[in-house]
């Protein structure tokens, strides 16, 4: 029989070849070869695209490359690598020792190559430690607002029946809980400091002598985010991706972790006809941007995480493009969170009502976690959790 083989890693390859008796040293210079990586990288001279090009063709690859860069017209253009591990291994030895900034272009590359097969990424938040590794975690989502889109606020309820539900997430395997007093649905008022304050630091107070698990805030308001760190929450989600750098400076100096998320506008404008040329591709610049921004305020890399923003500035088209793209954001080396749940797009697609969502809601988290996902952030965490655990146990075995 023949058959075509799906192998997406190396550990992969390395166990098809055991399978078949191959040598242990076979194996090692094997398995890269099975392997293939397509990168694209953009604002590279077109003299050094050139030498990209040969040098990869000499290891067995290809660089596809603009015409401009052939005919020797404009000055720089984007290129596209096509070549497994071992010829792009090769290849960034002989960058290193290259001119015309392709030593800095082989360092760029090495480090995506391996933020893209980075495994088991630990998040440090605020004196502990989220592993992602061996299952894909979950955020459950505590709105305590009175217009959340997905039909959840919880402001008319008693701060106990808040957490009462939080409890209740954490005993269905919720791995964290995200507290939110202001809601970002599109067209949403912004909330005044002091209301976030009142819907949300109280509860934060009660969440965390009630569960073990880490607290997250919602916010993008300095002052929210610092006293919510003050009593007890370890992480700050920021539809902002830290734009303030007053916000920088105080998840600097709690040590907290932070989602960097994208959004295109604000919740009162993100859906006025949202246009990318390439949602994935411009997604992911705006995040790599986030990421050094913060960086260079002092923020742990190691304390960072990443959220393309579902929802925030995209059509129900730019959603799919980037659940089904979603492993490309892995090349910026830090772990994966997703936000689908009861969202517009779901209904749209479904033809489904906010109170039926749960199923495409857990399809959506499903085929995210397939796709690099690290954690899922989720109204319905019984249901989610339970197609996570079989999707999960499938990718292992």
């Amino acid at each position: 029989m023949i058959s075509v083989l799906d192998i997406r890693s190396t550990r992969e390859a390395e166990r098809l070849m055991r399978q078949i008796k191959v040598d242990e040293y076979g194996i090692r210079i094997m398995a890269p070869k099975a392997v293939t990586r397509v990168v694209r990288i953009d604002g590279v001279p077109n003299f050094a695209a050139n030498i990209l090009k040969q040098e990869m063709l000499s290891l067995g690859g290809d660089v596809a490359v603009a015409r401009d860069a052939l005919t020797g017209r404009g000055k720089k253009s984007s290129c596209v690598l096509i070549g497994n591990l071992s010829q792009l291994a090769r290849l960034n030895e002989k960058l290193l020792i290259q001119p015309f900034g392709l030593a800095d272009i082989s360092r760029r590359l090495q480090k995506v190559l391996d933020g893209y097969a980075a495994d088991g990424l630990v998040i440090e938040a605020a004196g502990c430690l989220i592993r992602t590794a061996g299952r894909t975690l979950i955020m459950g989502i505590i709105n305590n607002t009175p217009d959340s889109f997905s039909g959840d606020g919880l402001l008319t309820r008693t701060f106990a029946e808040a957490v009462a539900k939080a409890r209740e997430m954490v005993a269905e395997g919720a791995d964290m809980i995200d507290v939110g007093g202001e809601s970002s649905r599109p067209q949403a008022k912004p909330v005044p400091l002091k209301e976030e304050i009142r819907r949300t630091i109280p509860l934060i107070k009660a969440l965390k002598r009630a569960i073990k698990v880490p607290i997250s805030i919602d916010t993008c308001k300095p002052e929210v985010a610092r006293q919510a760190l003050d009593n007890g929450a370890a992480i700050v989600n920021d539809i902002t991706a830290l734009r303030d750098k007053r916000m920088r400076k105080v998840v600097m100096r709690y040590r907290a972790a932070a989602v960097l998320m994208h959004m295109k506008g604000t919740p009162r404008t993100m859906q006025q006809a949202p246009v990318y040329e390439d949602v994935v591709l411009e997604v992911k610049e705006f995040l790599h941007n986030a990421l050094l921004r913060a960086e260079e305020d002092g923020i742990k890399r190691s304390s960072l995480f990443i959220d393309p923003g579902i929802g925030f500035g995209k059509t129900v088209e730019h959603n799919l493009q980037i659940l089904r793209r979603l492993r490309e954001f892995r090349s910026l080396g830090r772990p994966i969170l997703v936000g689908t749940s009861r969202k517009s797009f779901i209904g749209r697609i479904a033809r489904a009502e906010v109170s039926e969502r749960v199923f495409g809601t857990a399809a959506s988290c499903v085929l995210a976690a397939e796709n690099g996902a690290h954690i899922v952030r989720v109204h319905d965490v019984r249901q989610v959790r339970q197609a996570l655990d079989i999707a999960d146990s499938i990718r292992k075995a």
